[in-house]
């Protein structure tokens, strides 16, 4: 991914690490880190009887979280206050139809977003008509598909990795390998979002390991509750997306979620 033009720089406002108010309500209460077994544990929770959420709903508030957390940080400011364009790779599940949201939000928002989706909400999966009118809601925002190869040879502001997420296990397939490995060396490139876990990484990671084989985010966006890879995390802006937990919840799971500031559906957590 070449750079023709200047990049949105981060906000003032985002990034003034001595206003440290929203990491010190995140780690005074001990903000726990989920592994895949508790992660899946806490989603079922959420969409049981008692509690009421669909597999949809959770889709669309956690888009709109990502979609936030973005803006927050990349909206361009002056002399560049051009739109930012923002090429979202989605994978096939639920971390791909959380980006297929947050693509949405962000042309709201006053993004410019362009969209890889390989598997293009092709499924025989029941959950298949919940993909495909993501896919719809973006044509009729006349949001750009690109191809992969199309994709990586985009000249983007951002990058939103919103390929695997905390039900991942093993490596890559085509053409995802190939994604995440031009991601990994594009030391250069534009900064990388990472919605919930870096795609490639283990959820239950613990060590960095071969660091040329992986997504570095300059961003990460938890989701819910961070995962215990994001431990791991050292980019320069982490946010929790999840404005939405019961108390029933946030105490079974014993969370310890911060307090969200104002109306914003993101919070800093690093």
């Amino acid at each position: 991914m070449s750079e023709s033009h200047p990049r949105p720089r981060p906000n003032a406002r985002a990034t003034n690490h001595d206003d440290v108010s929203c990491r010190a309500q995140a780690s005074a209460g001990g903000l726990r880190h989920l592994g895949a077994v508790e992660a899946a544990a806490l989603d079922t929770a959420l969409m049981s009887d008692k509690h009421g959420f669909s597999i949809d709903q959770l889709m669309e508030l956690a888009g709109l979280s990502v979609a936030s957390a973005v803006a927050e940080v990349y909206s361009p400011l002056p002399p560049h206050p051009a739109p930012a364009r923002v090429l979202l790779f989605c994978g096939p599940g639920n971390n791909g139809g959380d980006g297929l949201v947050a693509a949405r939000h962000l042309h709201h928002f006053g993004f410019k977003p362009i969209v890889c989706y390989p598997s293009g909400g092709r499924s025989s999966r029941p959950s298949s008509c919940l993909y495909s009118g993501l896919v719809k809601q973006l044509e009729a925002l006349a949001i750009p598909f690109l191809e992969v190869e199309q994709a990586l040879e985009l000249d983007a502001d951002v990058v939103i990795d919103a390929m695997f997420g905390f039900s991942f296990k093993g490596e890559p397939r085509p053409p995802f390998d190939s994604i995440l490995a031009r991601l990994a060396g594009a030391d250069d490139g534009p900064p990388i979002v990472s919605v919930d876990i870096p795609s490639g990484w283990q959820v239950e990671q613990r060590e960095i390991g071969d660091r040329e084989k992986l997504i570095r985010p300059d961003m990460l966006v938890s989701l819910t509750a961070p995962k215990v890879c994001a431990r791991l995390f050292r980019g320069r802006h982490h946010y929790l997306g999840g404005r939405f937990v019961p108390p029933e919840i946030k105490e079974a799971f014993k969370l310890y979620l911060p307090a969200y500031p104002g109306t914003s559906q993101c919070v800093r957590i690093g």
